[in-house]
């Protein structure tokens, strides 16, 4: 019996060998072979502002739950709110992970707001043909923030804040403070070589090779990237975010607070069941929505409101259209300086299109009021006023009174002047109602003859 068992035993054995050894080839090969990296590419493309906050946050919710992981932020922005600005330097400075930011593509820049949030990242990165800085603050309105005391504050704070960042990747402090307090800009081959940035990279590729192997510092550990064996995985804004992200552009805004005021106007002037104010109001609400994160002229604005007020004048009081003409001079001038404010620059709207835009709304106005008055001319065709004008031939009396049928119905007439004779027969014209009677004047006797000073 024993024999027997251990020949049993030996059968089984090159089986159980066979095992052994594919599991050994396995685990040595996962050992050496190198570990898979995820590389999250999520664009920042626009003004900074509560919707691209809003989309930081996701991308960084969801990257914070991979291992291995890199983050590759592609840029290109105008500047925007400090507060955003600020919420996602945070979220760049609590990230667990590698965070990159790469200026691209070519032609792109990372203005104001954007110069800061590329000194937060641990990799900075320009593609060639971009450009950074011109990050001094301005307030809401878009006017200097002055020399007051608070102003001092709010620089300095700026001033610390790049400092900061600048210091702790290792970058030349004093060139990133320059953006802030000179408002000075650097192209990607000026920023690499005064230490603004760390590499330059045309493509992904060209980027992906530069990073693999390079050791990063993310808090208080050292992490050396590697791509070789990588996964790119992009996160796309939610169309929610990319609806609100497209009303900060100068364009719609300048468009959504035109269009609203008309609307609201027109509703005033001729209301229509609330439609056209309800839609006004709303592209209102939308264009302030853009206002508040664009450096808006103020004077530009007073003249944008002062010449839609001209038009609007002209229009109600029936003017010949000079009051018009010049209204949308005054529109033209408020539209080329709305965004002409300091730190707007790089927002403004092209001339082109304010040109474009303007004479649209003028021609539409004249339009609106050309018709209007040619509807105000037109003599009415239904009711009691409808029937002024109108001529009809006197039937036989009726009880002693001499009666016309005119619009389906039959009325007494009487002569407009006490002078006037009328007979069954004659042909009359309508010069005036009272209750159910028509006063009328005769253009044509029954024999055929015309009264005196009747027309032909």
């Amino acid at each position: 019996a024993p024999w027997r068992s251990l020949r049993r035993s030996l059968k089984v054995l090159p089986l159980v060998c066979a095992i052994c050894a594919a599991m050994l080839l396995t685990v040595t090969a996962a050992w050496g072979a190198p570990s898979r990296t995820t590389v999250y590419i999520a664009d920042l493309d626009g003004v900074v502002g509560v919707p691209i906050e809003e989309h930081m946050e996701n991308v960084f919710e969801r990257v914070g739950g991979s291992r291995d992981a890199v983050l590759v932020i592609r840029m290109d922005t105008p500047g925007g709110l400090v507060s955003s600005m600020s919420a996602i330097m945070s979220m760049i400075a609590g990230a667990k992970f590698p965070v990159v930011v790469w200026v691209a593509p070519q032609g792109a820049r990372a203005a104001s707001a954007g110069a800061f949030i590329v000194q937060a990242s641990h990799v900075a990165v320009m593609a060639p043909g971009t450009n950074i800085g011109a990050a001094h603050p301005v307030v809401a309105g878009g006017g200097d923030i002055g020399d007051s005391e608070m102003s001092r504050k709010v620089m300095n704070d700026l001033k610390a804040k790049m400092r900061s960042f600048a210091e702790e990747r290792g970058r030349n402090v004093e060139a990133a403070e320059s953006m802030v307090s000179e408002s000075i800009s650097l192209t990607a081959r000026e920023a690499l070589s005064d230490d603004v940035i760390d590499m330059i990279a045309s493509d992904e590729d060209e980027l992906f090779d530069k990073l693999d192997g390079r050791i990063v510092k993310v808090g208080e550990r050292e992490i050396q990237i590697s791509l070789e064996n990588r996964e790119i995985v992009r996160i796309e804004m939610t169309p929610r975010l990319r609806a609100l992200e497209v009303l900060s552009n100068p364009q719609i805004a300048y468009i959504a607070f035109l269009a609203g005021v008309f609307l609201i106007i027109i509703e005033m002037r001729a209301p229509g069941g609330y439609v056209m104010g309800v839609c006004g109001t709303a592209l209102l609400l939308m264009a302030g929505y853009g206002l508040r994160v664009l450096p808006v002229n103020m004077t530009g604005l007073a003249l944008l409101v002062g010449g839609i007020a001209a038009v609007i004048a002209d229009l109600l009081v029936g003017g010949v259209g000079l009051l018009a003409a010049a209204g949308i001079g005054v529109m033209l001038f408020g539209g080329l300086m709305l965004f002409r404010a300091p730190g707007g620059e790089l927002l403004r709207v092209s001339s082109g299109f304010v040109v474009g835009v303007t004479l649209a709304k003028g021609v539409l106005i004249l339009i609106v009021a050309f018709l209007a008055y040619k509807a105000l001319s037109l003599r009415p065709v239904s009711g009691k006023e409808g029937m002024k004008g109108e001529r009809a031939v006197i039937l036989p009396r009726e009880g002693g009174a001499l009666m016309v049928f005119i619009h389906g119905e039959y009325w007494r007439v009487e002569p407009i002047e006490p002078y006037l004779d009328l007979s069954t027969g004659d042909e009359v014209e309508v010069m005036k109602i009272e209750s159910t009677k028509l006063y009328v004047k005769p253009v044509k006797r029954a024999d055929g003859d015309r009264p005196q000073g009747a027309p032909k």
